[in-house]
């Protein structure tokens, strides 16, 4: 008999309140990258009904017009209308930016390159698996392309009366280890009143979840659609947003562990995003080497101090050689240290405001250089399995 279990993961559309903050401090980093590649920020934002509020450190020789860009990346989201809970046009923006702490800039601008030290402590995990040919967790996946369809579908039916504020979440069953079908789809759509709870229904069944889902679905799937009837109140006046609130939203949708960093808002001198990217990047390479089916790798740091505290792996038992093999292969053959990384993957460019909605991995984009599996074939080699 085979070995059955559940695995779900959710993820939210670019209108959701927190992912508006994850948008708006991304959007003043790359702002600030564009002119400036040494740019250093950690920038946040919170937005409730009518307001946003930004505030962070930064050191540049550019300069960020905070409030058009915030009206800006609220319009490209599509909040014109005061009906879902904050506009463009007339949001009160409030800014309480300064000067990043000396005491830290010791440690991360150092003249001599090699030897710039992590931005901060902490411990990074990436994950790779072959479910997908993106060599992610399928659920995450999933739930990614149902609210990247609701926000398609949204733009392209304006007549429909969808708001940008959504939600999605997958169940998958597994068997043996491997996905086969889905136990249950949740949809959470924003609209306006006018817009029937049967209509709202009917197009985001046949709009998004059978086109996205349509190979997993069966007879026993259960959908539910805006279960309580109704989502009228959302974006910014229905919940509060905060930067890097949804942090599992994007990573692995729960099936990887996480060290508790967010991204967003943050240079690339701060290794909660440049080392987890990395990790990101290593696990992949190992997978699409076939030195395991799954694998998690883990990278420990000390503020100031270039090279890691400790290199971990973990292929859950799937590992063709063994675990602490491949972990001093990833040593030999991946930068570690944060300079390198941040010249390896080209982190200093204005790249990061399209990797705050949507997840920052199993994208298909070539400025998303941590998808790259370039090291694949080197690593298959040094392990021994050509």
């Amino acid at each position: 008999m085979s070995e059955k279990h559940y695995f779900t993961s959710e993820s939210v559309t670019e209108g959701h309140p927190d992912k508006i903050c994850d948008q708006i401090s991304d959007a003043i980093l790359d702002d600030l990258l564009r002119q400036d590649p040494e740019t250093h920020t950690a920038i946040e934002a919170l937005t409730t009904t009518g307001t946003v509020h930004v505030a962070g450190e930064v050191t540049t020789d550019g300069y960020a017009d905070v409030q058009k860009i915030v009206r800006r990346t609220l319009r490209e989201i599509g909040y014109t209308d005061p009906r879902y809970g904050i506009d463009c046009e007339d949001a009160g923006v409030w800014v309480a930016i300064h000067a990043q702490s000396k005491d830290i800039a010791r440690g991360v601008g150092r003249k001599e390159k090699r030897a710039q030290g992590a931005g901060d402590q902490g411990m990074m995990f990436g994950f790779a698996c072959d479910e997908t040919p993106e060599l992610m967790p399928l659920p995450i996946m999933l739930a990614h392309r149902l609210t990247a369809r609701l926000a398609e579908v949204r733009r392209r039916n304006a007549g429909h009366a969808l708001g940008p504020d959504g939600k999605s979440q997958v169940t998958v069953e597994y068997r043996d280890g491997k996905p086969v079908r889905l136990e249950a789809v949740v949809i959470a759509q924003q609209h306006i009143a006018d817009l029937s709870e049967r209509e709202l229904r009917k197009l985001i069944l046949e709009k998004v979840v059978k086109p996205v889902c349509g190979k997993y679905l069966d007879k026993k799937t259960k959908v539910y659609i805006n279960a309580t009837g109704r989502f009228v109140i959302g974006g910014p006046e229905g919940d509060t947003g905060v930067t890097g609130r949804k942090i599992i939203v994007d990573t692995y949708g729960g099936m990887g562990r996480h060290g508790g960093g967010c991204f967003s808002g943050k240079d690339p001198s701060k290794v909660d995003r440049s080392a987890a990217y990395a990790c990101r990047y290593i696990a992949k390479n190992v997978v699409a080497a076939g030195l395991a089916g799954r694998c998690e790798v883990q990278l420990s740091y000390a503020i100031g101090v270039a090279d890691p505290m400790a290199v971990y792996v973990d292929t859950f038992g799937t590992g063709r050689v063994p675990d602490n093999k491949i972990a001093g292969l990833i040593r030999e053959h991946f930068p570690l240290r944060p300079a390198d990384i941040i010249d390896h993957l080209k982190l200093k460019r204005p790249i990061y405001k399209k990797t705050a909605a949507y997840g920052h991995f199993g994208r298909n984009d070539p400025d998303f250089t941590w998808e790259n599996t370039d090291k694949a074939e080197a690593l298959r080699r040094a392990a021994g399995l050509d």
